[in-house]
């Protein structure tokens, strides 16, 4: 008997379909981001003088001095930044933080009241988080999260104005997370200050996180309801918008902007929130700098904030981060989003009052 076999014609129509089944969703997905970076964003739609930027471990460690100073006050003249997050940490495993660890925390703290008035100082403390045994931070200790609060004292104490967590990976619907922030925010304004945390991305179609998390145990996204959850128990969340592995600017600002909008919607009004632009240029699997430029991400925050929520206040950009950029980064956060608006308490050379919060 003569064994059938597919004809050529046969053979390339199932060559087209599965082609076509493998490109569709990618193509469909590009081609949503591209419409959602078109159109114009409105005039208004740039600092409400609520800026950040994270700053590295050598402004509490010695190598930073006056001279560096004076150079981030003429960074900052003119424009809306007045939240520093400095590195101070690690934090150990444990929770615990060393006092070696920031030794010349009261020289930056004490120069930046006198140099940079209307700046909060806040210390950045991150650890990378256990799962399945891995080396790391383990949240679901009662005792270490109480070490991480007392951490955060020990900092407020020291004369920081915040308290900056940056945990990571925390999974999305991670309870211990948030039973963490519920202990942490009442002790940090209890000393004066303010607590702020790096958030991941939000879930760009729902439920991507279980998905990818399903393939390779570690998801990259949040869902927008635990965003929203993880928001409503902080004063500051500031976005990770960046290491997205898109190819193409107009493809990362459209993924910026729909993040944008994704944030707006489920944060509080009483909450900042920051989202994040990439002042760093290395290339790797997860992050092209030619696409993910300043110019594309700040155009996709104001696109963003156009359509989901004009005119809120309690909202800017975070700058990641300083010692890795460039003239052409600031030239564009200033160009693009940094024009101080008076009726936001923003001055155009030099802020005069302190934001809301620790003096």
């Amino acid at each position: 008997m003569r064994r059938w076999r597919p004809s050529r014609r046969l053979l390339a129509r199932t060559a087209v379909a599965l082609a076509l089944t493998l490109l569709l969703p990618p193509l469909t997905a590009g081609l949503a981001l591209r419409l959602a970076y078109s159109g114009d964003p409105a005039p208004d739609a740039r600092t409400r003088g609520r800026d950040a930027i994270w700053l590295g471990h050598a402004w509490v460690d010695g190598r930073r001095d006056d001279a560096d100073l004076a150079a981030l006050g003429r960074r900052l003249d003119g424009t809306g930044l007045r939240e520093l997050y400095v590195h101070a940490g690690p934090l150990e495993h444990d929770g615990t933080l060393p006092t070696s660890a920031y030794p010349r925390a009261r020289w930056l703290i004490d120069a930046a009241r006198r140099r940079l008035p209307g700046v909060r100082v806040h210390a950045w403390l991150g650890d990378a988080l256990s799962y399945g045994g891995e080396d790391g931070m383990r949240l679901d200790r009662a005792a270490t999260r109480a070490r991480v609060v007392a951490s955060a004292r020990q900092v407020l104490a020291a004369g920081f104005d915040g308290v900056h967590l940056d945990l990571e990976p925390t999974h999305s619907g991670n309870a211990d997370f948030l039973r963490l922030l519920e202990r942490a925010r009442p002790a940090v304004r209890a000393g004066g200050g303010v607590l702020s945390v790096a958030a991941h991305q939000i879930d760009p179609l729902p439920a991507a996180h279980t998905v990818l998390g399903a393939l390779t145990g570690r998801p990259k996204w949040w869902s927008q309801r635990y965003f929203g959850q993880v928001a409503r128990r902080v004063d500051q969340i500031a976005v990770m918008s960046y290491d997205t592995a898109m190819p193409l600017e107009s493809l990362y600002g459209g993924y910026v902007a729909h993040q944008t909008e994704l944030a707006l919607e489920v944060t509080p009004e009483r909450t900042d929130l920051l989202m994040g632009l990439p002042f760093f240029h290395t290339n790797d699997p997860g992050h092209r700098a030619a696409a993910e430029t300043v110019a594309a991400a700040v155009r996709g925050v104001r696109l963003g904030l156009t359509r989901a929520d004009r005119h809120r206040e309690r909202f800017g950009v975070a700058l990641y981060v300083d010692f890795a950029a460039t003239e052409t980064d600031w030239a564009a956060y200033r160009r693009d989003w940094g024009a101080c608006r008076p009726a936001s308490g923003c001055a155009p050379d030099r802020p005069t009052a302190a934001p809301p919060g620790r003096p």
